[in-house]
């Protein structure tokens, strides 16, 4: 079969990847009001959605630690991209066709979620297993493409019901159907490298032995929960803080956030070779206590606004730091590594934001109470960060003086 020979055109239907997670994330919580006014859905019910999207992406990550390296990565990704694209184009047609609109809903929730957990499992070693020079700064720019999907899901999508009309929004699903369907195509033509390029996969319970699996795993959740904690409730931060409608809380709150956040990712990518990963994580995670600080404690609401923008920039490393420190530094760790840090990180990802949602509704519906209890992630990411350093020190030392002594 013809193969595209360039690894750039890896790197592009990567890029491509991370936008079509981003639909899966982004659109469909735009629409939770109107389905609410169009199919008479309870707000319990619209909830149940967003459990049952993250719920199902959790699931793949841990069932894809087994599966991908059985029938491939090149397969397993336009399968992710099949169903991505199955799931959005259904959301046109099939609530009608099944007769109860919230079980066709529901069914392409499952669906796409499936194919973005796919995509969140694949993407990151098959950047990884690319001839570049600089791994870690590949990865946390093909990461960055997930913050400019989001904003434009979001940007896009809004100025779509503003010019069109909101009550068009199946041909708009349908419009975002498209993109993954295009990757698929692409995906079955582009180049793959070897995933695991140190000999054979460790497996999981060699992984489970090993103490810096275990302090990535504990850095990526709680990576997850920093991020989340503030990005899922930034719009209505906004939106109650200042006043503003939920399209401009929209751009002000989760938009803003995610541009700054692709900023960071961006601008480590640029300077990796100037700048330690460790060292980058460590002051992303001090300007996020600062960030959640501002937002908390700062009698100013457009202040607190700049605290929810500076949070964004601070967690841009966190996510693929945490991904190139582990696959740095755990040999042969493969699919399976790959497969339970997006486990772990999906996990933070629920537990931030259920934190602030729980906290603040126990104390009084105040956000600011809740996004300051969640000073607590951060700082475990600090302390992660110096522990993991202090293991690598050891390890390389260990290995020196075994070689010199060799010698």
């Amino acid at each position: 079969m013809y193969r595209l020979k360039s690894y750039n055109n890896t790197m592009v239907a990567s890029y491509i990847g991370y936008v079509v997670q981003a639909i899966v994330n982004c659109f469909v919580p735009l629409l939770f009001i109107r389905f609410t006014q169009e199919f008479a859905i309870n707000l319990t019910k619209i909830t149940l959605l967003v459990t049952v999207n993250f719920v199902i992406q959790l699931a793949v990550d841990a069932i894809a630690s087994i599966l991908v390296d059985k029938v491939g990565y090149r397969f397993s990704m336009i399968l992710a991209h099949m169903l991505a694209a199955l799931g959005l184009s259904g959301l046109a047609w099939l609530p009608n066709l099944v007769g109860n609109a919230y079980v066709g809903i529901i069914i392409c929730v499952i669906l796409y979620a499936i194919g973005g957990g796919l995509i969140e499992v694949c993407i990151s070693p098959i950047v990884e297993s690319c001839p570049t020079e600089r791994k870690s700064a590949a990865l946390s720019l093909s990461h960055s493409f997930y913050c400019w999907g989001s904003v434009a899901v979001i940007a896009l999508s809004s100025l779509f019901f503003i010019a069109v009309g909101i009550e068009r929004w199946r041909l708009l699903a349908i419009i975002w159907s498209i993109l993954p369907l295009i990757n698929t195509i692409y995906f079955a033509f582009v180049p793959l490298g070897k995933i695991d390029a140190d000999g054979e996969n460790k497996g999981i319970i060699s992984l489970l032995k090993n103490k810096i699996f275990w302090l990535s795993a504990l850095l990526i959740l709680c990576a997850g929960a920093s991020e989340l904690a503030m990005s899922q409730w930034a719009s209505a931060f906004a939106e109650k803080g200042l006043g503003v409608s939920k399209t401009l809380g929209d751009i002000l709150g989760p938009c803003l956030f995610a541009v700054c956040m692709g900023i960071a990712r961006v601008g480590y990518a640029k300077l990796s070779d100037k700048i330690n990963l460790s060292t980058f994580m460590i002051i992303g995670a001090v300007l996020c206590i600062i960030s959640y600080v501002m937002v908390a404690f700062s009698p100013i609401a457009a202040l607190s606004l700049v605290g929810c923008s500076l949070c964004g920039f601070s967690v841009g490393i966190f996510w693929p730091g945490t991904f190139s420190l582990a696959a740095g530094n755990i040999k042969g760790g493969g699919t399976a590594m790959f497969a339970l840090l997006a486990l772990f990180g999906d996990m933070g990802c629920m537990l931030g934001p259920t934190t602030v949602g729980a906290l603040s509704g126990a104390l009084g519906d105040d956000l600011k109470i809740g996004l300051s209890l969640s000073l607590i992630f951060p700082i475990i990411i600090i302390i992660c960060v110096i522990i993991l350093n202090s293991i690598i020190n050891k390890d390389n030392n260990s290995k020196l003086k075994t070689l010199h002594s060799n010698n």
